[in-house]
């Protein structure tokens, strides 16, 4: 968990540096700002009103409550559990959405990954290479399709025992969504939400858009800055979660097909989308798909990608 926020940090550094740039350059006017730990990272809201702090950790905090696979209470905790669940709506939709992505990916951003991430380490951050037969074994639970949604009773239901998801390439994403919408509810135009590493921008800041800053994963500087409004950013790449072995990097993004982490020509890659969910999902497929079939995928999302290359 330590390794995990540090690179947290490490995102929301990039971020840090465009506020100090925002702020220079209107200091007769002030940003209220607020960072927590939620939904396993740092989570950091700005914004010229203050109440939008509250409204938006209050909202992130209840989507955890639904959708944390750590806590024993949380839908997705009992559906791991169980294997069958009538769920929320919500539970029900964000579901429903990654096997859109599964289908839509060709299978590359499977949120039944849970039993391979389990077995890599990446959920206890006790890493270690588990041995082929391990990884066949744990393979055999994997794929959205082993997934049966009951639409009229919001019931789900895993085909066999065993069968676990894992919401972290989707959840911060639909969070961030949430929390937008309920702060526009109280006419509240203009904050920015930063998810480790998962934004968005709403409105703007002090009449300009908010910029973010992209970060080199390779180098300790800023790759390049964007300029957004009322968009989502996400970064997926090998440098937020990973471990060294024999002088391999093994990181956090796990190829639902292989069983070991993707490999690529791929660092990192940004996302920019109209709503964070799909942010979110897609900078995971991308960097799983590499950038020919990846764009591909954006092109049809209508949304635009950068990446850096190793």
């Amino acid at each position: 968990m330590r390794r995990y926020l540090a690179a947290a940090l490490l995102i929301g550094w990039t971020i840090t540096i465009a506020y100090f740039f925002i702020q220079k350059n209107n200091s007769d006017k002030k940003l209220y700002r607020e960072k927590r730990v939620l939904m396993g990272t740092f989570v950091e809201v700005v914004s010229p009103r203050k109440e939008a702090i509250k409204i938006a950790f209050d909202e992130i905090a209840r989507i955890e409550k639904l959708l944390s696979k750590y806590n024993p209470e949380s839908e997705v905790y009992r559906l791991n559990k169980t294997g069958t669940l009538k769920v929320s709506p919500e539970t029900f939709y964000i579901i429903q959405r990654s096997k859109e992505f599964y289908h839509l990916s060709d299978g590359a951003f499977d949120i039944t990954i849970a039993p391979l991430m389990d077995l890599w380490g990446f959920t206890n951050g006790d890493y270690n290479t588990p041995s082929e037969a391990k990884i066949e074994k744990a393979l055999k639970l994997v794929g959205s399709d082993k997934i049966i949604l009951h639409q009229s009773s919001f019931v789900i239901q895993f085909i066999a025992p065993g069968i676990k998801i894992d919401l972290g390439a989707i959840a911060k994403g639909y969070a961030i969504d949430c929390a937008v919408k309920k702060v526009r509810t109280y006419g509240i135009k203009d904050f920015l939400i930063n998810a480790g590493g998962q934004v968005y921008c709403s409105g703007e800041r002090f009449g300009k858009p908010w910029i973010v800053a992209i970060k080199n994963p390779r180098a300790d500087e800023l790759a390049s800055y964007l300029e957004l409004k009322d968009k989502a950013i996400s970064t997926s790449g090998d440098y937020e979660q990973y471990f060294f072995k024999n002088k391999r990097r093994y990181a956090h993004i796990i190829n639902p097909k292989t069983g070991y982490p993707a490999e690529n020509s791929i660092a990192s890659v940004t996302v920019i989308a109209e709503d964070g969910l799909t942010a979110d999902a897609l900078s995971t497929s991308i960097f799983i798909l590499g950038k020919e079939k990846g764009g591909l995928i954006a092109q049809r999302l209508k949304a635009e990608m950068k990446i850096i290359e190793k």
